[in-house]
């Protein structure tokens, strides 16, 4: 087929993201939706497959800085806007496409790509592994009591709108993005993507809410939430369905939490998205009563993997020789001598030395993040140990104090 790869010009727009429309299911954006994004994307970081003056194939790439353990920010292609049409598939094209976009990654000088995927069988065949959890809890808030921490009744909590509270809530969000591994450093503009609040998408709910924690009036904390109205013949059940929600210390988080749950005409406390290592769970009374579910978050593909494994620390001393496999990027293929000292700080130099252990990069991306132990993927076989003794030296190193978490999409 006589497909035309080219990057997205202003005028590529509209049919560009109808292409992604139409392979979503062909239910357009809503309006504010289809600004913010138009607003966001970067063209020069966007391709678009052309078969005549139809747009069948599209990707682009976000610029983000990503959080890594040991607390950098590294330059990151957040992967986006994914899609083949219907009548053109099994032809190769998002082969074509993911060739040429981590081609164009790595001539950007990013060592990391990452993506949220609709479909996980999609993409480990270009390397992508997956190194994050979502965490969906719903919460029976009428018959579940929280043990609350030392100091929460001295935070108080209250109403803002989101708009009059979005710098107070960026500025937490800042602090606790670079504790998190899997964060993204909110770039310019993307502000606005937590307090996007399009009618059509509230699913029944309110306008968002917002609330702030403040002790000492400085801001602590914050949650925003959408209120969906429920009743029954025995009386209100609704639902806080919450969207965002951070504490910058204990009480904090917890007042925020107690807030939530003691909302007038609502029974349940649900959000889609929360870390695997979410504290809440261990506040509550009754964690039967609460609904957890969880499914795969972030995927990470290592684009230059020296750099990649250099931007990061560890938490232990390390010296280990891995033998890598990467048919996709051939440049990172073969062995490579991964050194840490004390203080974490690592090198990675390709070497001529044994192997000591063995993996593909899509498992070495899924534990880069460091919630994903190599001691797993050693006993799924995924991971062969060549030295005894090396994976658990690896593993400890590798990990991380806190879950890796993006908490949002893209």
């Amino acid at each position: 087929m006589n497909t035309e790869i080219r990057v997205l010009s202003h005028s590529d727009w509209e049919p560009w993201l109808g292409a992604v429309e139409l392979a979503f299911g062909g239910v357009p954006l809503f309006p504010e939706s289809r600004e913010m994004y138009a607003a966001l994307t970067e063209p020069e970081r966007a391709v678009g497959l052309w078969d005549g003056a139809e747009c069948v194939g599209t990707t682009g790439a976000y610029s983000f800085r990503l959080t890594v353990p040991g607390g950098a920010a590294v330059p990151t292609a957040g992967v986006t806007m994914v899609s083949v049409a219907s009548t053109h598939r099994r032809q190769g094209l998002l082969t074509s496409m993911m060739r040429r976009q981590l081609d164009d990654v790595r001539s950007w000088g990013e060592p990391l790509s990452v993506l949220l995927a609709s479909e996980p069988g999609i993409y480990g065949r270009f390397g992508y592994g997956a190194a994050t959890t979502e965490t969906a809890l719903r919460i029976d808030s009428s018959r579940v009591r929280l043990t609350l921490p030392a100091g929460t009744d001295e935070v108080r909590v209250r109403r803002s709108s989101p708009a009059d509270a979005l710098g107070a809530c960026e500025a937490v969000y800042a602090r606790l993005a670079a504790e998190r591994p899997g964060t993204p450093v909110r770039q310019p503009g993307w502000e606005r993507v937590p307090v996007s609040d399009p009618e059509g998408g509230r699913q029944g709910g309110s306008p968002l809410q917002c609330v702030l924690a403040e002790r000492d009036g400085e801001v602590t904390g914050y949650a925003t939430y959408h209120i969906r109205p429920a009743w029954e013949d025995a009386g209100p059940k609704g639902t806080v369905a919450v969207r965002d929600l951070a504490g910058l210390d204990p009480a904090s988080y917890a007042a925020l939490w107690r807030f939530l749950f003691g909302i007038d005409l609502t029974s349940f406390v649900e959000c889609h998205n929360r870390p695997a290592d979410e504290p809440v769970l261990r506040l509550v009374s009754d964690v039967r009563r609460c609904e957890v579910k969880q499914r795969d978050g972030l995927y990470v593909r290592l684009v230059s993997l020296d750099a990649a494994l250099e931007a990061r620390s560890y938490r232990t001393p390390l010296d280990v020789v891995l033998e890598v496999e990467d048919a996709f990027c051939p440049w990172n293929e073969g062995r490579w001598r991964l050194t840490a000292d004390a203080k974490g700080a690592a090198t990675c130099r390709r070497t001529a030395d044994e192997a000591e252990l063995a993996l593909s990069v899509k498992d070495l991306g899924a534990a880069y993040l460091g919630g994903v132990p190599l001691t797993t993927l050693a006993a799924a076989g995924l991971v062969r140990e060549l030295r005894p003794g090396a994976v658990a030296e690896a593993a400890l190193a590798f990990s991380s104090d806190v879950q890796p978490w993006c908490p949002h999409g893209f």
